[in-house]
């Protein structure tokens, strides 16, 4: 499969685990495991493709509402994930960056996720990047406490203050923007997902539900985008 035009940065939301799940009358969880196979997927045709970044929205800060038995089973499907893909994800040379607060996920999930990023932190191929007790509103509020606390120590000014300085408080620091979001399920929503780095995002909402999300789908999505006119707020001349 080729293309004329890739996205440096893919975003994902990976919607419809639940709906998935009632539909084939399984537990939620099976769902969830479900959507591990069409995540496997898409991360290898990521890489094969050359895609710079993939940005893949696994657990936000408001997840943790959900019944105990849901969280549960989605935390210990994570534990599952690293033990079993990261031997592969480090030999495709992948680097691994987790997007949101480590430190508020249980122990051993905070430990599987550090311990993921420090073994491929040398890594050079795709920027595999999963959002995990992330939010997107708490990613600005972060960045702008950390460059408040810099103005007060006297590392900045108020004038030094540009976009450059404030990406490089987020957590996608070095990272390019996302250039095209895909959301499935047919919902037609942001939820939070990426908001600064969306600003000038291409999306694509197909309905399918995530664990029925094939390569298919994916190259549907990217040749979408090949046909996209970005202007970034310009006029076509």
């Amino acid at each position: 499969m080729t293309f004329e035009r890739l996205p440096r940065h893919v975003a994902i939301i990976m919607d419809g685990n639940g709906r998935w799940a009632q539909k084939h009358s399984l537990q939620i969880a099976m769902g969830h495991q479900a959507g591990v196979e069409s995540l496997r997927a898409i991360i290898r045709e990521s890489s094969d493709l050359g895609i710079h970044t993939l940005s893949l929205y696994a657990f936000s800060t408001e997840n943790w509402r959900r019944s105990a038995a849901e969280v549960n089973a989605l935390m210990a499907l994570l534990l599952r994930y690293f033990s079993s893909e990261i031997d592969e994800l480090d030999r495709k040379n992948v680097r691994i960056r987790i997007l949101g607060d480590k430190q508020g996920l249980p122990d051993a999930q905070c430990r599987a996720v550090i311990e993921a990023e420090e073994r491929t932190k040398n890594n050079t191929g795709l920027n595999l990047c999963i959002a995990l007790n992330y939010g997107g509103r708490q990613e600005i509020l972060r960045a702008a406490a950390s460059i408040a606390r810099r103005v007060r120590d006297g590392e900045l000014t108020p004038e030094q203050i540009n976009e450059d300085v404030f990406s490089a408080e987020l957590y996608t620091a070095g990272l390019p923007d996302v250039d095209l979001l895909i959301r499935t399920s047919g919902e037609e929503r942001l939820s939070g997902f990426l908001l600064w780095q969306c600003a000038y995002a291409e999306f694509v909402f197909p309905a399918t539900l995530w664990p029925d999300f094939t390569l298919d789908d994916y190259h549907a999505a990217l040749r979408e985008y090949e046909h996209r006119d970005r202007r970034y707020g310009g006029r076509k001349t």
